[in-house]
């Protein structure tokens, strides 16, 4: 941590007073600069910005039972606070309307300041769903844009998923306090973030998982992004809160179209219709940000991108498919390689433009 243990403390216990939010902690620290300056002012000076019955609060409200475990907790390996005087606050959440005081951290703090995308949708997300969600996020994470989402079921997991394989990774933004698992599902993915991404979130320690917790974690998945690519989503889904919210705040925004008779598409289509702009493949979301980054270590999704060498079982299945249409079992007969395997290669291949999907579930090869 850069901040002193008396500093840190400041901080925290500045962010733990019932009924002082985040509007009226900005508000203090505008008018006395640092958390330990707020705490010394006198009744009469703070009650000049935030009124009397809150500064009597500010004076008496003893936050130290939470405030000695929760540095206990920063202090351990992989863990940190990061708060708004922090080099490594988020840099983009600054330019939003409502950038949280401090962010509780597991993971790698270097990620907080790089290039990112935001990728939501929904919780019951369709197989085809996930399965894009995977692919569009690995290649816009192989793109040098770290993905980030909020470790829901369904399109934000499989983004993480997408993700994790790159350099860089992903960051989950949660609506529980840092130590707490969410939903029990991806608890082994959280882990995983953790180890090789960054979790983050704004509510201390022990918070459990309560309903408006989450439209409140999304304002910060749309602040730290350069844009939010919706997958799949149903109208008056929390996926379109963080769409507009990435809109308000200035932030391009992606939707990924469906089938109209999908409950899953009407939200994306919704979106479009709102002046979203509807990407088919990465290279779409690349060119709409005006992305340069850093090149692609594997193939990056989408017709007309750059392809690096396809590795050993891309070719397997270029070679199994021949130059005639073939269906799923046959191509698992010629191949060797399961049905489930398969599909975890073709998608990725197809929307590479290596080949394509035909009526009837033929895949045919693309020369």
């Amino acid at each position: 941590m850069t901040d002193s243990v008396d500093a840190l403390a400041a901080w925290l216990r500045l962010t733990l007073i019932p009924g002082i939010g985040g509007e009226t902690q900005r508000s203090l620290l505008k008018a006395f600069g640092l958390p330990e300056a707020v705490f010394a002012a006198s009744h009469s000076a703070l009650a000049g910005v935030i009124g009397s019955p809150l500064a009597e609060r500010l004076h008496n409200h003893d936050a130290n039972a939470t405030i000695a475990p929760t540095l206990d907790w920063a202090a351990q390996a992989g863990n940190g606070i990061v708060t708004l005087a922090d080099p490594d606050y988020p840099q983009a959440l600054l330019d939003s309307a409502d950038p949280p005081v401090l962010l509780y951290l597991k993971g790698r703090r270097d990620l907080l300041n790089q290039p990112m995308l935001a990728m939501v949708g929904s919780r019951n997300a369709t197989a085809q769903g996930e399965r894009d969600a995977t692919a569009f996020a690995r290649s816009l994470s192989e793109a040098g844009l770290t993905i980030v989402s909020g470790l829901a079921l369904g399109i934000d997991a499989a983004a993480h998923r997408g993700a994790l394989a790159t350099a860089a990774s992903t960051i989950a933004v949660i609506g529980t306090g840092a130590d707490r698992l969410y939903p029990a599902r991806n608890a082994d993915l959280a882990r995983e973030i953790a180890e090789r991404g960054a979790i983050l979130s704004e509510f201390p320690l022990g918070t459990p998982a309560l309903a408006n917790n989450f439209p409140r974690r999304n304002r910060i998945i749309a602040g730290m992004a350069k844009g939010c690519l919706v997958v799949e989503a149903a109208p008056r889904s929390g996926s379109l809160i963080t769409a507009r919210l990435s809109a308000e705040a200035g932030r391009e925004v992606f939707a990924i179209p469906g089938s109209i008779h999908s409950p899953q598409a009407r939200g994306c289509h919704q979106l479009i219709r709102q002046g979203a702009k509807l990407v088919e493949t990465s290279q779409d979301v690349l060119e709409e940000l005006g992305w340069t980054g850093q090149s692609a270590s594997r193939e990056k999704v989408g017709p007309g991108e750059t392809a690096s060498k396809p590795d050993a079982d891309e070719e397997r299945v270029l070679t199994a498919l021949g130059n005639s249409p073939c269906d799923l079992d046959t191509l698992s007969q010629r191949s060797g390689l399961t049905a489930a395997g398969l599909l975890a290669i073709l998608l990725p291949m197809e929307l590479g433009g290596r080949l394509a999907q035909l009526p009837g579930g033929l895949y045919q090869r693309l020369h």
